[in-house]
């Protein structure tokens, strides 16, 4: 059965605020963000959505000394993300290679690409989004793995 909405709560929000509400909630959904905030005319609206993530860590015994690798690693990220070949990711999601599981990719590295050719897809809210290639150039490199999550502005692949 349905739960009615009470009776005092719904005589605070107008029509105009049910619609902001709902846009607010559209947005979190487009954007992959968790919570919103706003305050307008004297109300004060937070959207916000509960996820639950599951996660495993596995145990590892490592030395101290691994930091030093793990920093520089994190420092070539951000060089390649400065790369003027590089090609940021326009969305948060999972980037794939294929158009499906055993096709032939779609770049390899090495390959001559046009400008609008298809590089990867990146599915995000189970929607395939082609990844067009914003210039020609060769392929240097491909720099996630097929299937791997993406970040919004994280470098896919260098062409130059």
């Amino acid at each position: 059965m349905a739960r009615q909405p009470d009776d005092k709560v719904a005589a605070k929000f107008s029509s105009e605020d049910s619609a902001l509400i709902r846009e607010l909630a559209l947005l979190l959904d487009e954007t992959s963000l968790t919570e919103i905030e706003i305050e307008r005319a004297g109300l004060r609206l937070r959207v916000a959505r509960n996820i639950s993530v599951a996660t495993s860590v596995p145990v590892a015994v490592a030395a101290p000394a691994a930091s030093a690798p793990v920093a520089a690693a994190a420092g070539a990220a951000t060089d390649l993300a400065m790369h003027p070949g590089a090609v940021p990711s326009p969305m948060v999601g999972t980037a794939y290679w294929s158009p499906e599981p055993g096709a032939k990719p779609f770049i390899e590295v090495g390959s001559r690409v046009t400008a609008g050719q298809t590089l990867l897809i990146i599915e995000a809210m189970k929607t395939m989004n082609q990844i067009p290639s914003p210039r020609g150039g060769t392929v240097t490199q491909i720099l996630v793995e097929d299937g791997q999550p993406v970040e919004f502005g994280e470098p896919l692949v260098i062409i130059e």
